[in-house]
């Protein structure tokens, strides 16, 4: 039997080992064998779980969910031919979802003005898992990832809603030049502070976490576009920063 070490499942993968150990911890995949030293490893029935379970993970279900529907045992030519329907069944989708980050790119490049309806046509939520793993742990990124799974489609379109209400209060205040320091600007960054909370499955993000997220909003083009570009974006992170050190610790 091939067997591949943890740190090598984690580089083909695209995970951590972190992220490996979690799911051993939670009783999703475990390690064929533990070595005497502790190293894991793990073999091809192994493989082929940790396939159904990337594949389940694209279609944004909660972890829970994903380890009920892989009690029974499969193999991996099985566990593509699965993947593969259902990747087969999402093309429509996500042809239709390359247009609008085209269009939104061409539009950024190009100075145009956007909606903020505009910015987010095109955002699929999955492609900063990395990002926010290493930046706020596995944790973090479970927590919303479950959030969204246990919503119906109306419940996820709402939520999207409040999404863009939230983020484009924040951009308006900035286009028309108000000061970060403004009762209006602050009571906008509170709201902004509960949705990131709902965001991040009701844990509250704390002074450093929530000013790591403002700095990001600037450093990032992906995330200042949203707010009408790097000025714009650097205007609410000096507000957030202003609420951040009265309000958190």
């Amino acid at each position: 039997m091939t067997e591949w070490a943890i740190k090598d499942l984690a580089k083909a993968t695209g995970l951590t080992s972190r992220a490996l150990r979690h799911y051993e911890q939670i009783g999703l995949l475990h390690p064929s064998r533990v070595a005497h030293n502790g190293y894991r490893f793990y073999g091809d029935a192994e493989v082929a779980r940790l396939y159904r379970i990337l594949s389940l993970r694209a279609l944004e279900l909660p972890l829970p969910t994903i380890r009920r529907a892989l009690d029974d045992h499969t193999t991996l030519a099985d566990a593509i031919e699965g993947h593969l329907a259902l990747l087969e069944e999402r093309r429509e989708r996500i042809t239709e979802q390359i247009t609008d980050v085209r269009r939104v790119r061409d539009a950024v490049r190009k100075g145009r003005q956007m909606s903020i309806d505009d910015v987010f046509s095109g955002v699929d939520d999955s492609r900063y898992e990395a990002e926010v793993r290493a930046r706020w742990g596995d944790t973090a990124w479970e927590r919303s990832a479950k959030r969204r799974g246990q919503m119906s489609e109306e419940e996820r379109a709402k939520d999207d809603k409040r999404s863009v209400d939230v983020n484009a209060a924040l951009r308006a205040a900035a286009d028309v030049g108000e000061s970060p320091e403004s009762t209006r600007f602050q009571e906008l960054v509170a709201a902004h502070h509960r949705w990131v909370t709902e965001q991040w499955g009701g844990e509250a993000p704390n002074r450093a976490a929530y000013t790591g997220l403002a700095e990001m909003y600037v450093a990032d083009e992906r995330f200042a576009a949203v707010y009408g570009g790097e000025a714009n974006a650097a205007t609410i992170r000096d507000a957030i920063r202003l609420w951040a050190a009265t309000h958190l610790a």
